[in-house]
């Protein structure tokens, strides 16, 4: 097991399902499970890395990733796996950048730091239909226009759209030719569902917001010349 020097940067999403209150137990479990396969996969993004997930509050949840920079990347991925999914519930998503000083005992139940803090912060201020939210160190405006935009252009993706968008969104950058065998159909036919899905223009948004990441983060980490 990976030891962690706390404390540490870290992204945490922190969520509830919407409407879980009609649904029934199983779509519930179901959908929580579908979260808990996502962080999963979200860990293969980033092999030394696993991705803590836990389920608190019959409804809510959280979940840890690391590096932080692909915290937006995750939100969306979870939404697309979620609409992809029959019976699956959607769900608000607070993302919280910060620092982690503890993971927790058993579960993210305990874990502690400002990354925590934030998130919850954000979920309790999400009002209505908003889907997503984020909060955290070096969060400015145009952190939060981004994230309200791919927001609502989620908010539209058919499951068939949300399907390719769940491939679409690795880190490896797929191609067309990647995800068709995958798809059963023609790269044509995986293009068409990616641009109604505006797979390419996200794809790109995401690259240059963990880019601006990575600087701001080296810069935090470099001291001045002459400090």
């Amino acid at each position: 097991m990976k030891s962690y020097h706390f404390p540490l940067a870290a992204t945490v999403l922190t969520g509830d399902l919407k409407g879980s209150t009609k649904a029934s137990l199983n779509d519930v479990n179901a959908t929580m499970d579908v979260l808990a396969q996502a962080a999963t996969e979200i860990t293969g993004w980033v092999v030394e890395n696993p991705t803590r997930f836990t389920r608190s509050r019959g409804d809510g949840w959280q979940m840890v990733i690391i590096p932080p920079e692909y915290a937006l990347r995750a939100a969306l991925f979870l939404i697309a796996r979620l609409t992809a999914t029959e019976h699956a519930i959607s769900t608000r998503i607070a993302i919280g950048i910060g620092q982690t000083d503890s993971f927790g005992t058993q579960n993210l139940a305990d874990a502690s730091g400002t990354a925590f803090e934030y998130s919850g912060r954000a979920l309790d201020k999400m009002r209505g239909l908003n889907t997503l939210s984020i909060e955290g160190d070096g969060v400015t405006p145009f952190h939060r226009i981004i994230v309200r935009l791919l927001s609502e252009r989620c908010l539209r993706w058919t499951r068939e759209q949300a399907e390719a968008m769940a491939m679409y969104l690795h880190p490896d950058n797929p191609t067309l030719n990647d995800l068709a065998p995958r798809f059963g159909i023609s790269p044509q036919a995986v293009n068409y569902r990616l641009k109604g899905a505006a797979a390419v223009e996200i794809r790109l948004s995401l690259r240059e917001w963990e880019d601006a990441s990575k600087m701001t983060k080296h810069r935090e980490d470099t001291p001045e010349k002459g400090s």
